[in-house]
């Protein structure tokens, strides 16, 4: 994902959720991020802003206004109370609306995420059926995907429905609000 924003070289890019030793230290390498978290952060990096907000409802942006945004491993831990959220069984459904809300037309959205059978994991995490994420998101257009599968290896040349019987595959969406005509 971070070649792909690497690739895309937008003026902003923001970030809900994700590991911040992980895929953002990879995008601050090249790139200033906003990342977007419930939980306080005390960073003095420069490159780094922080926006503290509940992510089911990003209140703290307008409508069509983000041109890229990202959020890997952070959906299916919503609405189950594990970081300091409030318990939401459609906590996800809500996060998934609001990402679509204040995506841009034209922008992009890069999202990872847990596929496969559909289930809770008490309360750690959900695995989410690629239809679910299909269908959630049907007002974007699927631009790019590919999978890491149950067996560790990355897919490229995939479908999202090839991966609607794994255990615990992670699919890796990359999604467009279409442009207003």
């Amino acid at each position: 994902m971070a070649r792909k924003i690497l690739e895309a070289n937008p003026d902003r890019h923001v970030d809900i959720g994700s590991r911040i030793d992980g895929f953002i230290s990879h995008l601050l390498v090249f790139r200033d991020v906003e990342v977007v978290d419930v939980r306080e952060l005390d960073s003095h990096l420069p490159e780094l802003k922080f926006t503290q907000d509940d992510a089911t409802l990003l209140e703290s942006f307008p409508s069509d206004s983000l041109t890229s945004l990202s959020s890997l491993h952070a959906i299916e831990h919503f609405g189950l109370g594990r970081y300091g959220d409030a318990i939401d069984p459609i906590g996800h459904l809500k996060f998934m609306k609001s990402l679509i809300r204040v995506l841009a037309p034209g922008g992009k959205l890069y999202l990872g995420v847990p596929i496969g059978k559909e289930r809770v994991e008490f309360n750690a995490h959900r695995i989410i059926a690629p239809e679910t994420i299909l269908r959630e998101f049907g007002e974007l257009t699927l631009r790019d995907f590919a999978a890491i599968g149950d067996d560790g290896l990355l897919y490229e040349d995939v479908q999202p429905s090839d991966f609607k019987e794994a255990d615990f595959s992670c699919g890796l969406f990359v999604f467009e609000k279409p442009s207003v005509t």
